[in-house]
């Protein structure tokens, strides 16, 4: 079984590439989404110049876009999503690998992942995404999948991620819902995968507007009959763990249920 880490990265960002290489190991490749934003001329680093690593282009902005090139390029039995400042061993890719291998019924699989400064809270045991964990939250690094399974068929909503226009996160979330959707078995184990150099959830991302109207948005796709109940319960808790001011939450969930509303293909949205 062979092992695809899909990076994403963003103009000088192909700098920070080589020191997520590790040693070349049988069956274990890298494929680099490198997007531009700019008419910025940057070379290709030496060191990526390697047999098991490969570069696609993409031109313009958004994360969620960016993800979508590396999901048209796959080509490994499992691939494994990652960003240009994550770090691996042979041993947390080979435990990737073993998932799969020895759960065969199961088309995406995620796990957790280590970083300093921040700790994620995780379930204790193996979980199935049909039904998330109570407090649980996904974060891109932590998803891997067989190919087979996705490629042509799921794919992240470009109206969510960093980039977009409205939704700046929640693409994590979404693309796990449209493949529960689609029939796919989803499943996290608490199995730690990679260590992230930069914490990916921050006090002050709670506050923007973006992130705010995503957790609208998110509660009115897929919690409809309840969202206003469960947004009033959302910017309760972000006050009390984050700080945040509670009408400035509500003000912007409310937003974010509402422009699902007048935009209800938001949903089924597929690449063109």
């Amino acid at each position: 079984m062979t092992l695809e880490i899909l990076i994403c990265t963003l103009d000088d960002g192909i700098a920070q590439i080589a020191p997520m290489l590790l040693p070349q190991h049988n069956g274990i490749s890298y494929l680099v989404s490198w997007q531009h934003s700019d008419s910025k001329e940057t070379s290709v680093p030496v060191e990526l110049k390697r047999d098991d690593v490969k570069i696609c282009h993409l031109q313009g902005r958004g994360l969620s876009r960016n993800r979508n090139n590396c999901l048209r390029h796959a080509s490994a039995d499992v691939c494994l999503i990652g960003d240009d400042d994550c770090r691996y061993t042979h041993d947390q890719l080979q435990a990737v690998i073993d998932t799969f291998d020895h759960n065969p019924d199961v088309d995406i699989a995620t796990f957790q992942y280590s970083s300093e400064g921040y700790t994620k809270h995780y379930p204790t045991t193996s979980q199935d995404l049909s039904t998330f964990p109570k407090g649980y939250y996904l974060s891109s690094i932590e998803i891997a999948f067989r190919r087979q399974s996705v490629q042509g068929k799921v794919w992240f909503n470009e109206n969510f991620g960093l980039g977009s226009e409205v939704f700046h996160c929640g693409e994590e979330n979404i693309f796990i819902h449209t493949a529960i959707e689609k029939g796919l078995n989803c499943r996290f184990f608490p199995i730690t995968i990679v260590a992230d150099q930069e914490p990916l959830v921050t006090l002050e991302r709670d506050k923007q507007p973006g992130t705010l109207m995503t957790y609208g948005a998110e509660l009115q796709l897929y919690k409809p009959c309840t969202k206003y109940v469960r947004t009033l319960l959302k910017a309760w808790r972000l006050k009390r763990q984050r700080n945040v001011p509670l009408f400035h939450a509500v003000k912007h969930m409310l937003k974010g249920i509402n422009y699902i509303k007048r935009h209800p293909e938001i949903r089924d949205w597929t690449p063109e």
